[in-house]
């Protein structure tokens, strides 16, 4: 086993490694960038080493720098952990080429598995089914088009290097193939600097299925299958083990497919073989097809470890280190079932606009494993991932783990940046979900329900006044001043609504709330107020801001009006088009005088690995053109300028 291991990512996944790396008495490194200097994973290593300036081009990308700090802290290996550099086969050779070891398979597996298209030609040989699809080199658009049509509509254009959904378009008939085309290029060139598409048929009822597999170069064995179809964008949410409606004989089939796939490039380390599934009557050993191979470890391993009581963390150290497979396929079986939640920084009814902002308050609760790489008062910025934390449950049946996965939900505490937890909690209590029927379609189909903002109840506004107003644990006098009424108007603001109440003080610790025209009886307990009778939910206050906790229903964020700042809701008028969160942006659509109509695109904004392009709201003028492609701009920033058209 290795003395001291450097660990050439960051967040979550960082910590996660230095959780077992502590266990077994390996000192860590760790490397970061000028934005992750005071970070949770540079607080918990051995050793923390800056590699540059916050982009990740200028740090986590920068492979030179990740090795030359490994050489300077006498590192023998490194482990990548997952996105950045895990998956570069020429990183790899330097890795080696530096006398380190390389925690992950060899450069030679990384690139037969790199290119979709060629992968799939590779499964093809070994045995392993792909989905019927056009996987050539001749890219030009007819012969492309003439694939898609004999493949038959829909069709699914993905990107050859693609991953996370990019490059991904459905196409539904053969007059929208080209515009279609076009754009999954274009996203495909900007994320991966590779343009190359392939295409694949359309599966109605798709399931994503993955196996999870590790080898030792010789021998290969897998443990057992995960469920990540409940997806949003072609993004995981939530993912399970095992999955619901598998039989033995599928996952005999899969698992074999999967270890077959990793016979074939002499697989070493942690990976996972993604199939589609048809689903359309249910789990059938012929209807899974091989989608591509992630040659690393993968954000939902701790669902795998829940149901095996593998540590695949330690798995990749010792493998690494010249050991051979822990366990036999024989030695591996199933213990319960297993959930795992995503936690974002993201605006929802916004449609999951990435956000960011100080965690003013951060609270887990004791009975689900939370790996997060954030803490209270750290800040979510806008130069990475805006992945808070992800939430494990695990139970002895489904039902159980999924009421767990429910509850710890509800325990969750986040204040400061807006988050998709309540409609993570949404979906541990879909009825469909709870029943198992799982499809790539699922969000997609209820996502209004999902996504909407709940109604706030009169008695959680109150709770959230009287803090503002009197606070938590007021004396029992409070309120009751020489010379001052009894009732005084109390404001706070939900966002741009202004909510306005009167509060008259009863007696102590107990008040009236007068709220759109009805009266609520509040009274203070140790916990906080209690209105109309009902237990006091939990309410915090960081300095203007107010936040309530409300189980089942998600957190509320009242600010308290600042009665100097100047109305600006103007300032979104006369045609401006405002940046909806921080981001760089990658490309302006329009010049100054060209005349746009309402839904035409602007500009590209890039923020959180992902891409969003905004749109003319109305009919007009470009104006002004106030930003130009490669600039980094803040959330309310002005873009573009609209005027009305003449005539």
């Amino acid at each position: 086993m290795f003395r001291t291991l450097l660990i050439a990512n960051r967040g979550e996944i960082a910590c996660r490694i230095i959780a077992t790396c502590r266990r077994l008495g390996v000192a860590t490194v760790a490397v970061h960038s000028d934005a992750d200097a005071t970070a949770r994973h540079v607080a918990l290593a051995d050793r923390a080493i800056r590699i540059g300036g916050p982009a990740p081009a200028d740090s986590y990308l920068r492979g030179e720098a990740i090795i030359a700090a490994a050489l300077e802290a006498g590192a023998e290996a490194i482990h990548p952990g997952y996105g950045f550099l895990s998956e570069n086969p020429e990183f790899v050779d330097r890795v080696t080429a530096a006398g380190l070891i390389f925690v992950g398979p060899s450069a030679a597996a990384i690139r037969a598995m790199g290119l979709k298209d060629a992968a799939k030609a590779l499964m093809a040989e070994a045995g392993v089914p792909v989905v019927p699809g056009y996987h050539g080199a001749d890219q030009e658009d007819g012969r492309l088009a003439e694939a898609a049509a004999a493949i038959g509509y829909p069709v699914l254009i993905k990107a050859v290097a693609g991953g996370g959904g990019k490059g991904m378009r459905r196409v539904e008939r053969p007059g929208e193939f080209a515009s279609a085309l076009a754009s999954a290029r274009a996203e495909a060139l900007g994320a991966f600097g590779n343009a190359a598409v392939l295409i694949e048929k359309w599966i109605d009822c798709p399931r994503h299925i993955e196996m999870q597999i590790f080898g030792d170069g010789a021998e290969a064995v897998h443990l057992f299958e995960r469920d990540c179809s409940l997806q949003r964008r072609h993004q995981k949410v939530i993912e399970e083990a095992p999955a619901p409606g598998m039989t033995p004989e599928m996952r005999a089939a899969m698992g074999e497919a999967a270890v077959r796939a990793a016979r074939a490039i002499g697989y070493s380390g942690a990976g996972t073989v993604e199939f589609i599934v048809d689903g359309s009557e249910g789990l059938r050993p012929d209807r899974f097809w091989f989608m591509e191979m992630n040659t690393r470890l993968q954000v939902e391993h701790p669902v795998t470890e829940a149901i095996t009581g593998v540590d695949l963390v330690e798995w990749q150290l010792r493998v690494a280190s010249g050991e051979p497979l822990p366990l036999r396929q024989d030695q591996l079986s199933i213990t319960g079932h297993a959930f795992e939640a995503r936690l974002y920084a993201e605006d929802v009814p916004a449609g999951f606009l990435p956000a960011t902002g100080r965690l003013d308050h951060l609270r887990f609760p004791g009975g689900a494993r939370a790996d997060t790489g954030v803490a209270a008062g750290d800040t979510i910025s806008p130069w990475y991932d805006p992945m808070i934390a992800k939430i494990v449950t695990h139970g002895p049946t489904r039902a159980v783990a999924l009421n767990r996965l429910a509850v710890a939900l509800d325990e969750t505490e986040v204040a400061g940046t807006v988050t998709n937890l309540g409609f993570l909690a949404a979906l541990a209590r879909h009825e469909g979900f709870a029943r198992g029927e799982v499809d790539t379609g699922l969000i997609a189909r209820d996502i209004d329900t999902l996504a909407a903002n709940p109604a706030l109840p009169p008695g959680i506004l109150a709770a959230a006044l009287l803090t503002a107003a009197l606070g938590q644990k007021a004396p029992a006098l409070q309120g009751f001043t020489l010379w001052q009424p009894l009732r005084h108007r109390v404001t706070l603001l939900q966002g741009a609504e202004l909510h306005t109440a009167h509060l008259r003080l009863t007696a102590p610790g107990r008040a009236l709330v007068e709220l759109d025209g009805a009266e609520l009886s509040a009274h203070l307990t140790p916990e906080g107020w209690a209105v109309e009778g009902h237990p006091a939910p939990k309410v915090l206050r960081h300095g203007a801001h107010v936040d309530v906790f409300a189980r089942r229903l998600g957190t509320f964020r009242f600010t308290l009006p600042d009665p100097l700042a100047r109305d600006t809701a103007a300032a979104g008028q006369g045609g401006l088009t405002l940046s909806p969160m921080p981001g760089l942006v990658r490309a302006v659509a329009v010049v100054a005088g060209q005349a746009v109509a309402a839904g035409d695109r602007l500009a590209v904004l890039e923020a959180m690995k992902m891409e969003h392009v905004l749109t003319a709201a109305r009919d007009g003028v470009v104006a002004e053109v106030l930003v130009a492609a490669g600039d980094q701009v803040e959330a309310g920033a002005a873009l573009i300028r609209l005027e009305e058209a003449d005539g």
